[in-house]
């Protein structure tokens, strides 16, 4: 089932998310409306958070980067209470957007590789080590599970040039070519 995508201003987007536990409902049928939901945005990463369920949950298929990023080819996961135990020191800043900001786009400094521990979809306790785009997009997701948003990485300068489109999405006037749940009026 495609679900709505909560943009920005939902509460939501800024809880820090619950860990998921072995009683979470329906679990496999979540990560696969959350697969479903993400590919019909066009989206490579999604967060349980971003349609309104705010537990340490997330899936990612980078693959359709592969051609420009070679370490995302076949780079799929569901990721379940992730957690990024290292980062390295050495940043780069790239271009990132984010399907609860529909048409903002901005650079974001980002680690170049971390380690992440987490549990995938059949519960098996998973740590890797990921570099360059993979990694960036691991912690874009990670981030919206502690309540935090790409935007909160951008300089002041460049949140201040985009209050305009952020105004929109609050008022739900943004339009964009997937569903989605504005801040109700």
């Amino acid at each position: 089932m495609i679900l709505p995508i909560y943009t920005y201003g939902q509460p939501v987007l800024r809880e820090k998310a619950k860990p998921v536990d072995e009683r979470e409902p329906d679990l496999k049928q979540f990560i696969d409306d959350l697969f479903e939901t993400m590919y019909s945005a066009d989206g490579i990463g999604l967060a349980a958070s971003q349609v309104g369920r705010p537990i340490r949950l997330l899936v990612i298929d980078a693959d359709v980067m592969s051609e420009n990023y070679p370490e995302c080819r076949f780079f799929k996961r569901v990721m379940i209470n992730p957690e990024i135990v290292e980062k390295s020191r050495e940043t780069v800043a790239l271009e990132e957007g984010c399907l609860s900001f529909p048409g903002i786009h901005e650079k974001v400094s980002r680690a170049v590789r971390i380690r992440v521990r987490y549990l995938d979809e059949n519960r098996a306790l998973k740590e890797e080590t990921l570099e360059g785009f993979t990694a960036r997009v691991v912690q874009h997701e990670c981030e919206h599970l502690d309540g935090e948003v790409f935007i909160d990485r951008i300089l002041p300068i460049r949140r201040q040039l985009n209050k305009g489109k952020l105004h929109a999405i609050i008022k739900g006037t943004t339009t964009c070519a997937y569903r989605i749940k504005p801040v109700k009026k």
